[in-house]
Formats: structure tokens, C-alpha cells, sequence
């Protein structure tokens, strides 16, 4: 008995622990991207959790994005500004992010077909595994951490994505403060680290932790090491009854990381845990904002006529395996059914959360256009023929399987969460992707919006001339 007690305890110390590898900060974080060039078009992506069907379907929407008629190869893709991802999201985001409308080029086969648990220890019957589950974790980042940075981004880091001009946002989850995680500037700025020089495979692989699965990705607060100052939201958030829950929740661990009696390593799980949507950082964006027109430059502010906002939504929509009998779920299906339900309720209210403040931020940012003197457009602008302030249209939708024939979405329900998927699987959760995205009737009153008005010229004539180039889909 007690060599059996002494060969559990020994497992138990196996776990994988990551050791933090984020770097101190020497000044501060810059912007994660360049400012784009103002253009008529905004189109801003959410691409949720949900393993390598998570991936797959997100890859599914870009593909018909590009078919959009715009007079340009890549088609909407070009106009795509901002992209978050969660979990399984996070890996085409960052993706997209890192290498813009390009990164599409065999991305099927250089990572969606692949197997992305090729180095992962899997086999829920090995005793060292149940030993290093319960100690924390079972994979490290060594596993698909890696196979991410070997397979698609090859050592790229934070400072890297500011070459496409796409604002990109990574999603995790502190597990201490119960908040999302989001690997931003501002975050960065409060652990006094630098965010240029983290990895985007760390961050995905952060993102990507799902409890048990993985052991959490570590970062450590290096408070001291930097001139840090508390931005103007956080002070008000902490004072303001107004602000919101989830807004005081993160104002609060922003303080917790300034703080070494409270924080010295930040343990990072599966972002879809308190966000599966990937939209807090939309939340944060509008909190902190000096500007009626943030997110956005004041340059795209002005020239704006259209914006569409999807969320791509690729988790389960229903499990009636256990409901066909008075037994179950019971272990691990329980545990699954728990944490799906808490993840599905809390993205349902996180979207909706998001819809009310982009419909404020709409209204906010037609009042400061209309406030705009004329000297002012036609600086920002470039010209003031044919200036509206009036003419901006807001869409946003969730891109899901609720749209879908009844048949492909009872498929769909039926891909694992898991990252590795049989290609025949791949290749029908990219088809469920373009098709629940042509389904969406924001993404196609969007579409009507831009044949009905005047917005960029090359858009317009590909528009009129039939809106897609819808390619099968086999």
C-alpha cells in the first residue's frame, strides 16, 4: 500500500509545468499594428472555440468572404480590420492575422488535415496520464504549442503582426481571476512584460488549454521592471457604479498582476472557459476609449460607410446522446455537459452583450461625424464631395449551424472537439462554414447594403455584377 501511495505521488510531480518565458518590458508596448488606411469598408471577425472544427469552420467563412466580388483577388478579405479567436478559433486568427489574406494559401493542408495531437499524450487509460491530469495538466506547450509553431508560424511573435494591418486578438483565460485573458498591449503593460517578443504559438497554445488536457501556460508578472501607469479606464471602472461587472472584473486583474503579494505568475487555460466568443476585447476597446469613434482611427472613422461584424460560432448546438435513456450522463460526459452548457449560456450573453454596445457605438459615432466641421472632413477625408455623416450602416451576426440543412448540421454536431480530424471530416466542417455564412441574413443585408449604395467603385461594380463567385462545394 504504501509503495502504491508512494509511486501516486511520484506521478503526480510529473505534470508538465511551463515555465513562464515572457520577457521584461523596456519602455512600453506599442500598438499591435500599424494604422490601416482608411477605407469605406470595416469588417471585424470573432471565430470561437471548439478544437480543430473550431479552425476548419472559421476557415470555411474566410473562404467566402474571398468569393465576394470586390475587383481583387483576396475578395472582403482585404477589408477584414480586426480578427479574435478563441481556442480552436485562435489558431486562424492568428493565422490570418500574421499573414493576411495569404495565410489562406494550403492552409488546408498544412495544418487542417495534419494531426495536431501527434506529440500530445491522448490515451485517457494510462495511468500516468489520469496521474498528470491530476496534477494539473497532462500536455505541456512542447506538444501542440509546438507542432503550431512548426507547421504554421515558424518563431513569429506579437511584433510580427503588425505587418498586415489586421488588429488581432488572442483569448485566454485567467484562471485566478476568473476573467478572459487577452494578450493585448494593455495586458502586457500591467505585467510590465513585453508583448513583442511572446510568440503567437504561446498565446494560441494558452488559448487553445483546455483543463486537464493541457497544463496551463504560465506568465510572470514583472512588476518593478517598468514605469507602469494605470490608464484613465481602469481608475474610472473601479469608481464608476455604472461601469459594468465583467469591466470592474477586468479592471481588477489588470490591478492583481501590479500587485506581487497577489500575482506572480499568471496561469493561462482554454479562453472559451469565460469568453468563447473572443469578444471581451471589443468590450475593453469601447471601456478605455478617449474617442466616440474607437476601435477605429478617426481617418477610418470618417471615410466608414459600411461595417460587418461576424462572430463565427462552431460549437455543438446539441447533444441528445444521453437523453434517449434514464441512465447518464454520469464522469465524464457529466463534467463535459457541465462545462458546455456554463461556456454556451456564457457566450449566448456575451453576444448579445456585444450586439447592445455595437448598437450604441453606432450611434455615438454618427453623432461625432455630424459634429465633424467641414475643415476637419475634408482633412481626414481627403474631400467632402459626397460627404454624408449620416451614411454608416452597422451589421453584425453569428455565423451558425442553426441555419443549416438538417442533415450537415447533425454531421457538424457529430465532428469531436479534438485537434485532429479525419480529412473527409475537414472538408465537410469548411462547407458547413461557407454555407452557414451565406445563410446569415446580416452578412447578406450587408451585401445588399453595398449594391444599393455608393460605397468604393471596384466593390460596387463586383457587387452589381453578381455579389460571389460562388465555387462548388464538394
Amino acid at each position: 500500500m504504501r509503495r502504491a501511495l508512494l509511486s501516486l505521488l511520484i506521478l503526480l510531480g510529473c505534470a508538465p509545468w511551463n515555465q513562464p518565458q515572457n520577457q521584461p518590458l523596456q519602455g512600453e508596448n506599442a500598438p499591435l499594428t500599424d494604422a490601416a488606411p482608411g477605407d469605406d469598408l470595416y469588417i471585424g471577425l470573432a471565430f470561437s472555440g471548439g478544437g480543430m472544427r473550431a479552425t476548419a469552420f472559421a476557415y470555411g467563412m474566410l473562404q467566402e468572404l474571398q468569393t465576394v466580388q470586390t475587383g481583387t483577388p483576396n475578395g472582403l478579405l482585404d477589408n477584414v480590420r480586426l480578427v479574435s479567436g478563441v481556442s480552436g478559433g485562435s489558431v486562424m486568427a492568428a493565422q490570418l492575422g500574421l499573414r493576411g489574406p495569404q495565410g489562406m494559401q494550403g492552409f488546408r493542408e498544412a495544418f487542417l488535415t495534419t494531426d495536431g495531437e501527434a506529440r500530445m499524450t491522448t490515451s485517457a487509460l494510462n495511468p500516468l496520464t489520469i496521474a498528470k491530469g491530476i496534477a494539473g495538466g497532462v500536455n505541456g506547450r512542447d506538444t501542440f504549442g509546438r507542432t503550431l509553431d512548426e507547421t504554421l508560424f515558424k518563431g513569429a511573435t506579437f511584433a510580427d503582426l503588425r505587418r498586415t494591418g489586421i488588429k488581432t486578438w488572442i483569448n485566454a483565460t485567467d484562471m485566478a481571476n476568473n476573467t478572459p485573458f487577452l494578450f493585448s498591449p494593455e495586458t502586457f503593460d500591467a505585467l510590465c512584460s513585453d508583448l513583442s517578443k511572446v510568440k503567437l504559438s504561446e498565446a494560441v497554445a494558452a488559448s487553445a488549454a483546455y483543463p486537464l488536457v493541457f497544463t496551463p501556460i504560465v506568465l510572470q508578472a514583472h512588476q518593478g521592471k517598468c514605469s507602469y501607469r494605470e490608464p484613465d479606464w481602469l481608475t474610472a471602472a473601479r469608481y464608476n457604479p455604472e461601469a459594468t461587472a465583467a469591466m470592474r472584473a477586468h479592471a481588477r486583474a489588470l490591478e492583481s498582476y501590479t500587485n506581487p503579494d497577489e500575482v506572480k505568475f499568471v496561469k493561462l487555460l482554454d479562453g472559451g472557459i469565460t469568453d468563447n466568443f473572443g469578444t471581451t476585447g471589443l468590450a475593453v476597446e469601447r471601456a478605455r476609449a478617449q474617442v466616440p469613434y474607437a476601435p477605429l482611427t478617426a481617418e477610418e472613422a470618417v471615410k466608414l460607410k459600411r461595417m460587418l461584424f461576424l462572430v463565427a460560432n462552431a460549437g455543438v448546438s446539441r447533444d441528445y446522446d444521453w437523453t434517449r435513456k434514464v441512465q447518464g450522463p454520469g464522469g465524464v460526459n457529466l463534467a463535459m455537459s457541465i462545462a458546455t452548457s456554463a461556456m454556451a449560456a456564457a457566450s449566448r450573453s456575451g453576444y448579445d452583450s456585444m450586439r447592445g454596445e455595437l448598437r450604441l457605438w453606432e450611434s455615438e459615432l454618427i453623432d461625432w461625424r455630424c459634429s465633424l466641421p467641414l475643415s476637419d472632413v475634408r482633412q481626414l477625408r481627403g474631400t467632402t464631395q459626397g460627404w454624408d455623416c449620416k451614411d454608416v450602416k452597422l451589421f453584425v451576426g453569428e455565423v451558425s449551424s442553426s441555419a443549416l440543412p438538417t442533415d450537415l448540421r447533425d454531421q457538424l454536431d457529430a465532428v469531436p472537439t479534438r485537434l485532429k480530424l479525419r480529412p473527409e471530416q475537414v472538408d465537410m466542417v469548411i462547407k458547413a462554414g461557407r454555407l452557414a455564412t451565406r445563410a446569415t441574413p446580416e452578412f447578406n443585408g450587408f451585401l445588399a447594403s453595398l449594391k444599393a449604395n455608393p460605397v468604393d467603385a471596384r466593390i460596387q461594380s463586383g457587387i452589381a455584377a453578381g455579389g460571389r463567385r460562388v465555387t462548388p462545394l464538394n
